[in-house]
């Protein structure tokens, strides 16, 4: 099966925004025949099923979890012979529904060399009336409990997803999101799959441009919403999983981590 990889930038931009977006990388042919797979709906598998039991070799979402930039981000950021956790079909009615609080799909969650990644799929166009995902950049490494965020109403800096059919997002486990109301005369369709890492997750990219100064710019961001102080642990928590993701123990930025685990090791 061939696979296109993502590169260095692209993950530690995952790292630092908790998400990454692949518009429109999905064949129309694929997206012509979600809605009817959608509609009539995808068996359910028991939580720790490997993927290529899950599901069946020719079957709607092996073809769609096999297009090369899904089936190569995929391979990416979990490796080889994820599990799958579950998977949802979300279908929003025209005209109706309510915004889902802010939330997390995890209870808090201490892993800092672990993840696992949430794939949401979208068949059709999403436009702005449409409502979308939302999804605050920059939240996945705050330690909150599920729905604890519901209470916020909004963030500065967060996204309301719009994008063309066949787009796909894949999420960290531990963003803040929610899927907003539909106020268009169409249906929405999102197909989520939640991925488990059975692998270490080191280096599972092309790190051809690993020295590349745009890594450390990226994981370096600071999204609006964060605080003058408390943000800095935001990209403190980056650097202990980029640590992990990459086995290099020395990177750091503003030699913040290096500061905090300086164990002195000379006798006086």
């Amino acid at each position: 099966m061939r696979t296109t990889l993502l590169t260095s930038v692209q993950v530690a931009r995952f790292v630092a925004a908790g998400y990454l977006r692949l518009d429109g990388i999905v064949p129309d042919e694929l997206n012509d025949q979600a809605i009817d797979v959608l509609e009539a709906g995808i068996p359910a598998v028991p939580y720790g099923t490997p993927l290529k039991e899950a599901f069946p070799e020719g079957s709607f979402t092996r073809r769609l979890i096999e297009v090369p930039e899904v089936a190569g981000a995929l391979r990416s950021l979990v490796g080889t012979g994820p599990t799958v956790d579950h998977h949802a079909v979300h279908v929003r009615e025209p005209r109706g529904g309510e915004a889902q609080p802010l939330h997390a799909d995890a209870i808090i969650d201490t892993r800092m060399d672990a993840f696992d990644v949430q794939l949401m799929y979208y068949p059709r166009e999403v436009t702005e009336d449409m409502g979308g995902t939302l999804v605050v950049p920059g939240s996945h490494l705050r330690r909150t409990n599920e729905s604890d965020t519901g209470r916020y109403q909004n963030l500065r800096g967060q996204t309301r997803l719009t994008c063309p059919a066949g787009t796909v997002m894949l999420l960290h486990h531990g963003i803040w999101h929610g899927g907003r109301r539909n106020d268009s005369d169409q249906r929405r369709y999102m197909f989520k799959i939640r991925f488990n890492p059975t692998v270490p997750q080191v280096r599972l990219w092309d790190t051809s441009d690993l020295g590349d100064p745009a890594v450390a710019a990226e994981l370096n961001r600071r999204f609006p919403w964060y605080e003058q102080a408390t943000g800095r642990l935001e990209i403190y928590n980056r650097v202990r999983l980029w640590r992990a993701m990459t086995a290099d123990p020395s990177f750091d930025i503003h030699y913040w981590t290096t500061r905090v685990s300086n164990r002195p090791g000379r006798v006086a």
